[in-house]
């Protein structure tokens, strides 16, 4: 099940293809570090050169989330962010930039908020695609067709221990990209050897025709995303961001405006290693 229109996500991914370019995408979560901030935060990763931005949807079990990404949304929900606070952040970025906006989160927050409702505002609000790790991919299942009747890009993850029917499935049920774990844990965990990784991304590539392959989890530098992209077609970094965000953030002799310099150029480092 896929969207009928081909998406500004997809097709901004497709175009980096053609002109032998990688993407980067980055992560950041909704509300952090406190509610004013993520506007000008979602403007300073744009400004870095981010190919698409993933807005993180704060929920209290992210199950799939390192210490990172968890305190983020520890210090989100404690500040108040809602769903309908992240909403209206995508909106406003979504009407002053171009580049494709994802939500990640997981299942919880949206059957809390209605399943048909959320994808219904999401795409309202500018919102190309949903990641949501705990949903299981099927396509009768009413976040799959909640998401291609509002045409919102559905991403699923595959991981080292995904098999190849699977892969296929998966393949098949994704629009947007698909989404490889480089590692069999949680966010922000080291990926140790390369080499296995590697090797399991060139797998899994041979596998997936329909979608872009971009890699995630444990990618924190340049170098990384250099070495990731050789065998994927982009690499998304999140933990390293959040902790860069929180860092410059608790910093209260650092200017707003150079936290904000600071996002952007670590961004623009991460980018250039997508470039040949």
């Amino acid at each position: 099940m896929t969207v009928s229109l081909e998406s500004r996500l997809t097709a901004h991914l497709r175009a980096l293809t053609e002109r032998g370019e990688k993407a980067l995408g980055m992560f950041v979560t909704s509300g952090f570090p406190d509610l004013d901030a993520t506007p000008d935060v979602l403007r300073a990763i744009d400004a870095g050169g981010a190919d698409f931005i993933e807005l993180g949807m704060p929920f209290s079990d992210p199950l799939a989330e390192g210490v990172p990404i968890q305190r983020s949304s520890a210090r989100a929900l404690a500040a108040g962010v809602t769903m309908e606070r992240t909403l209206a952040y995508a909106r406003e970025f979504t009407a002053d930039s171009e580049t494709p906006l994802l939500l990640m989160g997981y299942g919880n927050p949206v059957l809390q908020y209605g399943i048909s409702n959320f994808f219904r505002d999401a795409r309202s609000c500018g919102v190309q695609g949903v990641i949501l790790p705990d949903v299981l991919p099927d396509p009768d299942s009413p976040f799959f067709r909640a998401a291609s009747e509002h045409g919102v890009d559905t991403v699923c993850l595959v991981s080292p221990t995904t098999p190849d029917a699977r892969l296929d499935f998966i393949d098949r049920l994704s629009s947007g990209f698909v989404y490889a774990v480089s590692v069999t844990g949680v966010t922000g965990t080291d990926k140790g050897d390369t080499n296995p990784v590697l090797a399991y991304l060139s797998h899994v590539k041979e596998r997936i025709s329909r979608n872009p392959l971009l890699v995630g989890f444990g990618i924190r530098s340049a170098d990384d995303v250099r070495a990731m992209v050789s065998e994927a077609d982009g690499a998304i970094v999140g933990s390293a961001l959040v902790n860069l965000v929180g860092e410059c953030w608790d910093n209260d002799a650092m200017p707003r405006e150079t936290k904000l310099a600071a996002i952007s150029a670590f961004v623009r480092e991460l980018k250039s290693g997508t470039l040949a």
